[in-house]
This record gives structure tokens, C-alpha cells and sequence, in this order.
């Protein structure tokens, strides 16, 4: 009977991989993924798309010298990986199966723990795109790791609303709000990123109401309307993202929690963002070295089942990347706290 790696041999694991279509997250359309040879990348810092106008000059002068405002700051891509151990049993009972159906059912389920670590993986690159969006940085605070990425968003570009300012207090004024943080942007930014929550809160105020059908009208909002309304005033339609994940804490419990936080209201301009980076990883490079495997065939994020300990025995299920995303266009969002 075959072992475990012969069960699971890596040309057939990336494969698998490179067959399967995950979900897509929000994050892969504002930050698209792309697959980079190093570890690190030089991110633009401060570029911006309004134009910096050219002066006129006479004839036979010089032409007026700029400055680049963009600024580069050296990045490294982040390693994400997560592992998934194989029983003694569960080990016996592959390499032994009672019926060939048997074996087919019990690989099954280690190829559904090769979905599982690897969608995790993707699940920490969306937090990454969306703690970048939200907030203009990345807090790198796990496994002995402390780290906080700044993607360096104008002081200006930022609101944190407190008292009668926030939008669950009728007396607030959400729609005069975003009026003036168009005009901060000094861009017409094309949407909007938010919860579900602050959605709610803006369907329901007062003054938004007022706005869209007068005074006392009594008449319920929708998405649809608001949105309407908000283009026809120059204004970015609102989209709502609040899906969620669950974090595994030290004790073995799990925690909810959600990509896009639930306080947030995000004016972002049109097109992506920046870019999802993924880049090497030690175990890619390694595989390198069997010429069996294609390694073109090595995706974004890699998966791998291998064997360790002779006692216990051990046998594990890997999905490992290195990514990072980048945000050129920091400058360009404005991030508001408003619940």
C-alpha cells in the first residue's frame, strides 16, 4: 500500500491547487493579486493623481524644475502559514485502509483540510487589504511578532467623530459631513466602503430622510435610494462589506471577528487601490531542487503534506505564503470613524 507522501505527492498537491477556485474576497478586487520573485518591494509613498500644473514660460527659458513627491520606503512581505497535524490513527488508518473507498474518503478529508489552511491564508491577506484601507496601517502582533505598517494617510485625511457628531445621534449631519470630506480629498472620490451598521444609522436619520424626501415625510430610505440621491449630488456611492472571520485564540477557543471594521466610513477613488504582493517562500524555494516538480506550478499560496516526528509520529498538512499589499494611493481615501 502507498505511504502518506506517496498519497499526497507534492506535483499532484499543486494541482489540486492550481484546479480549485476558492470564493473571492472583497480585498482581491481593491487590491489585486499579483506574484512577485523577492521578498521585497519598493512601495510609492505620497503619490497622488491631481495634477501639479506646468507654468508658462518665454520663449528661450528654461523650463521650471519639479519635485517628485512620491517617496519610496522598502518593503517586506509578511510569512503567513498555518498547519493542521494528521492522528496516528488518521495516519494507520490512510496507509491501511479497509476498502479503496475508504481511502478515497479519509484523502478527501485531507484535501479539505488543504482548502481550510489555505483559504486561512487568504482570510489574513484580507485582513491585511482591509486593516489598510480602513485604517492606513497594518499591525503586525502575533506569534513573537510586533510590527506596524504605515502607509503614511494624511493626518487631514482622517476623522474620529465623538459626542452629537457621530451618526446614530440625530443631531449629527452625515450629509454635510461627507460634503466636506470631498472637498478635503480635493478629488471626487467614486465610492464608499463601510459596515452594515453605519449603513443602518444613515437609512435612518433624520436629515438624511429630510434630504431625500422633505420634512416629516415619514417614508423609509433604502440602499438604493441613498445612493441614487448621492450621485445625483456628487457625492460616492456607499458599499457595505461585513463578512467575518474566526481567530483561534491561545486557549484553543475562537474569536469573531471582521475584515472591514464596523465603525468605519471610507471614501476611496475609482480603480484599485494598490496591489495584494505575494512573493517566495522557504518551502517553494526548496521544492526546487526535485526535478519532478513544475515549479510554475507553485501559486500564490502553497500547500504541502509532509511528515516529521518519529515519536509520536507526526504527519502535517501545510499552506504557507509570504504577502503583503501595497497602497500608492493612500493618499487619495479618506477614513472616518463615525460610530
Amino acid at each position: 500500500m502507498p505511504n502518506i507522501l506517496e498519497l499526497f505527492k507534492q506535483p499532484e498537491v499543486l494541482t489540486y491547487q492550481l484546479n480549485r477556485q476558492y470564493p473571492p474576497m472583497l480585498g482581491e478586487t481593491l487590491f489585486p493579486e499579483v506574484k512577485r520573485e523577492s521578498l521585497e518591494f519598493d512601495m510609492i509613498m505620497g503619490a497622488r493623481r491631481i495634477p501639479v500644473v506646468a507654468s508658462v514660460h518665454a520663449f528661450d527659458t528654461e523650463a521650471e524644475i519639479g519635485s517628485r513627491e512620491a517617496s519610496k520606503q522598502a518593503m517586506e512581505l509578511a510569512l503567513i502559514k498555518r498547519k493542521l497535524p494528521l492522528s496516528e490513527k488518521e495516519i494507520v488508518a490512510l496507509e491501511n485502509p479497509r476498502t479503496p473507498a475508504e481511502q478515497q474518503y479519509l484523502m478527501a478529508n485531507v484535501y479539505n483540510d488543504i482548502d481550510t489552511l489555505t483559504i486561512g491564508v487568504k482570510a489574513r491577506a484580507e485582513v491585511m487589504r482591509m486593516e489598510a484601507a480602513a485604517n492606513g496601517t497594518i499591525t503586525l502582533d502575533e506569534n513573537g511578532l510586533n510590527a506596524t505598517i504605515d502607509y503614511h494617510v494624511p493626518a487631514n485625511h482622517k476623522e474620529v467623530l465623538s459626542g452629537t457628531d457621530i451618526w446614530t445621534d440625530p443631531n449629527s449631519d452625515p450629509i454635510t459631513m461627507i460634503q466636506d470630506w470631498v472637498t478635503t480629498l480635493g478629488s471626487n472620490p467614486q465610492r464608499v466602503l463601510t459596515s452594515g451598521p453605519i449603513l443602518m444609522a444613515l437609512l435612518r436619520h433624520p436629515k438624511v430622510i429630510s434630504a431625500l424626501y422633505g420634512i416629516g415625510s415619514g417614508r423609509i430610505v433604502t440602499k438604493g435610494d441613498l445612493n441614487a440621491w448621492l450621485v445625483s449630488a456628487g457625492l460616492p456611492a456607499i458599499a457595505t462589506y461585513d463578512n467575518q472571520y474566526r481567530k483561534q485564540k491561545a486557549d484553543g477557543t475562537y474569536e469573531l471577528k471582521r475584515y472591514f471594521p464596523q465603525d468605519k466610513f471610507v471614501l476611496l477613488p475609482d480603480g484599485p487601490l494598490g496591489e495584494t504582493i505575494y512573493g517566495p517562500t522557504a518551502e517553494e524555494i526548496r521544492l526546487m531542487r526535485d526535478p519532478s516538480i513544475d515549479i510554475t506550478k507553485v501559486g500564490n499560496i502553497l500547500a504541502m503534506v509532509y511528515e516529521e516526528n518519529l515519536d509520536p509520529v507526526s504527519t502535517w498538512t501545510k499552506a504557507v505564503a509570504t504577502a503583503l499589499p501595497s497602497f500608492p494611493t493612500a493618499g487619495e481615501v479618506f477614513q472616518a470613524k463615525v460610530i
